[in-house]
């Protein structure tokens, strides 16, 4: 395993644990030969042909045979005989944006870097992987592209990122920056990608690749609820658990673009990175650019294969701190029992009941500042309501912990509401556009990140309250996307940059503040999952999944979400009926399985429910305890699809095999059907389970292979959860 170069045919073959990336310089341009399945040897049976193609031109006269519009590349510009989509794209101080990036050298080095600014994977000691880097170089310019290559060699991952280098005397703008382009010289694939909306994230799409340009984007200022930095080719048989799979996505929150082009030669081309849209950035003589790093995943195991290998990574290579590894507390947040309408006693009230159910973190969600009593004001005064909490955070919080409960704290850094006194004292410090109105989005603006010192006084205020008691858990929130994109801190220009420095921005106030408070658990939201990517992971180990917690709706939601993310980034909370969101009706049986199949908790008033509600709850929370370390770290398996039936199961299985739960989800019921079955995965063949709640033993084959019945479930939205462990 590894990265190896042979000088003889300049090809260079990196490999992982199971599999293959192969790259060739030819004529001086770096020619993609080969992703998949890991092979010893590569000795070119399929290397690269050409012929005269009508209409493709040729860099060299000398050589009709040869175009970089029938070269699969690595990474290709526009303007020099290629017509495809480019990976990148420079504009010159004469206007023009031809150029002629040629390979120059290379090195192969152990180990990984980390990027200037931006979140990425790691290593924790320099043998986990080795990196390629290719430098490319245009003479006229006198600029230099890095392309960098990590091939991990225990999770079966590659990476790539991209720095752009001027060290040239004229200034050069970049137009477009890609972290990553695939060419596959064939087309007979599917896409899947995971569109949405607010409430409704991650709902899988899969569909036939077809001849022209296939694309998914956010022009939002953030990764967004309607699309997420993630797609995949799939071959048109492959399924959860066989078949071959190209999967990428970009750690990165804001604006990103991901394309697949099908030319008329049946050849694909996939880019992904930084949104061109509104975007260029200015390069100075001596200055760098450093573009997100794309993890890309093969898999021939399915689906299911591919999210293992992201889930192992993003848990143990992307998270970090205390919480990457450590179990996550049962928490609940008063946001749908209360709203902004409440006081210390009524928190309290909250607080003693759901310690007596066993819960195990109190959060204190929007409304505790300012005078923050709707969503109309004081986002960016972050001081305490002293109507609201006489006695401060420090004393409500000490109530709390004082009763071995853990306390945490609502926040919104990034915005600022115009009817706060932040906003009447620094009126400019918000995004926008001098002499343009100022749209408001839930009542409120965002600031201005590109800006370090508005970005420290984030920090500042943050801080202050951290500080201020004892707090171990933050809800990091944002409500809004961006509109009238600018900032006065910048030039003319450079205002198109505005975006990705704000980006920068984010990055840098959550490195500061998470970093200054190791010991709290942070856990990133943006109106629920509109902000769920890698790049966020990287400083916040969890995200709110969604803000729609209704438990039929989640149960796509979720499965979309376990396609990339591991569920111990996934928060998953029991509401109250009707739900605030679709108005449906459950019991607090299947409302509790679909949120245990999460980091669980509670989002409702449990000091105003019945003693058999309580007792209900009481027995979730016992019963999660039992099977946490399962359901947050174990591997996840998904056995049905809410996509395709309406039935959905899963199951999660311990490292070693020896425990496991599965649940079974029921939506609507039917007259008549047939007696239903599952086929469990990831067990040991070889050992024998019990199903505790049935009290049956099966050997792990007859559960794989033959299956388990399910019971015969009356009524809508029914469902099962079991626990199954190896005998000794």
């Amino acid at each position: 395993m590894g990265i190896t170069y042979d000088g003889q045919t300049k090809t260079f073959h990196l490999q992982s644990e199971r599999t293959s990336y192969i790259i060739q310089v030819y004529n001086g341009y770096l020619a993609h030969l080969y992703w998949g399945k890991k092979m010893d040897s590569y000795n070119h049976g399929t290397k690269l042909r050409f012929k005269d193609r009508s209409f493709s031109p040729n860099p060299d006269p000398d050589d009709p045979f040869f175009s970089l519009d029938t070269l699969p590349q690595e990474y290709p510009a526009f303007g020099n005989t290629d017509f495809h989509i480019p990976a990148y794209q420079i504009q010159l101080e004469n206007g023009t944006t031809v150029t002629n990036f040629q390979y120059k050298s290379h090195r192969i080095v152990q180990g990984k870097g980390e990027l200037d600014g931006l979140p990425a994977t790691y290593v924790e000691s320099d043998s986990e992987a080795q990196t390629l880097e290719l430098t490319l170089f245009d003479e006229v310019i006198d600029a230099e592209i890095v392309v960098s290559y990590t091939v991990f060699t225990t999770f079966d991952v590659m990476t790539r990122t991209v720095r752009f280098v001027n060290n040239g005397s004229q200034k050069l703008k970049l137009l477009k920056a890609a972290s990553v382009n695939v060419d596959f010289r064939e087309s007979e694939f599917e896409l899947i990608t995971l569109p949405g909306a607010w409430s409704r994230e991650r709902y899988m799409e899969r569909e036939k690749l077809r001849s022209g340009i296939q694309m998914i984007e956010s022009r939002r200022g953030a990764s967004s609820h309607q699309f997420n930095p993630f797609l995949a080719l799939v071959r048109p048989e492959t399924t959860e658990e066989f078949g071959e799979v190209f999967g990428i996505n970009l750690v990165y929150s804001g604006n990103f673009q991901a394309s697949v082009e099908v030319d008329q030669f049946h050849y694909s081309r996939v880019t992904m990175g930084i949104n061109p849209f509104d975007f260029s950035w200015v390069l100075d003589p001596g200055q760098t650019f450093q573009t997100p790093e794309a993890v890309m995943v093969y898999s021939d195991q399915g689906l299911g294969g591919m999210s293992k290998t992201f889930h192992h990574l993003y848990r143990e290579r992307l998270c970090r701190g205390k919480y990457r590894n450590q179990l996550r507390p049962i928490l609940i947040n008063n946001w749908e029992a209360t709203y902004f309408d409440f006081n210390e006693g009524k928190i309290v009230d909250i607080a003693n009941a759901s310690k007596e159910l066993g819960i195990e973190l109190f959060v204190l969600d929007d409304g505790w500042f300012g005078k923050r009593n709707s969503d109309k004001g004081s986002l960016g005064d972050w001081f305490v309501d002293r109507n609201k909490l006489p006695n401060g955070i420090e004393h409500l919080a000490n109530q709390v912990v004082e009763n071995d409960m853990q306390f945490g704290l609502w926040f919104e850094p990034e915005m600022i509401s115009v009817d706060s006194d932040l906003y009447r004292a620094h009126p400019d410090w918000c995004i926008h556009i001098p002499d343009r109105s100022r749209s408001e989005g839930r009542n409120q603006l965002i600031l201005d990140l590109t800006r370090k010192d508005v970005c420290d006084e984030i920090i500042k205020r943050v801080s202050d309250i951290l500080a201020s008691a004892p707090i171990s858990y933050v809800k990091w929130d944002m409500n809004r996307h961006m509109t009238e994109v600018g900032s006065i801190s910048l030039p003319a220009e450079r205002q198109r940059e505005t975006a990705h420095r704000y980006i920068l921005g984010v990055y840098y106030v959550m490195d500061q503040i998470t970093s200054t408070f190791p010991d709290v658990l942070f856990e990133s939201c943006s109106g629920g999952g509109g902000r769920f990517d890698p790049g966020i992971l990287y400083y916040m180990p969890q995200t709110w999944t969604s803000d729609n917690t209704d438990a039929i709706s989640r149960l796509k939601i979720q499965y979309g979400t376990s396609l990339i993310y591991p569920i111990s980034a996934m928060g998953s909370h029991v509401s109250a009926v009707p739900n605030h969101q679709v108005n449906r009706m459950t019991s607090l049986d299947i409302r509790g399985h679909v949120a245990m199949s999460g980091n669980f908790g509670y989002e409702l008033d449990v000091s105003a429910l019945s003693e058999e509600e309580k007792a209900k709850i009481k027995e979730q929370v016992n019963w999660y305890k039992g099977v946490r370390p399962i359901i947050q770290f174990g591997d996840f398996y998904r056995l049905k699809s809410p996509f395709i039936q309406s039935h959905t199961s899963w199951m999660f299985v311990s490292d070693d095999q020896t425990e496991a739960v599965l649940a079974y989800f029921s939506t609507l019921a039917e007259a008549n059907v047939p007696f239903t079955k599952v086929k469990l995965r990831g067990l040991d063949p070889n050992k024998v389970y019990k199903i505790v709640e049935l009290d049956q033993e099966f050997t792990g084959q007859e559960l794989m292979y033959a299956g388990v019945n399910i019971p015969e479930l009356h009524g809508d939205f029914q469902s099962v959860m079991w626990t199954l462990q190896a005998k000794s």
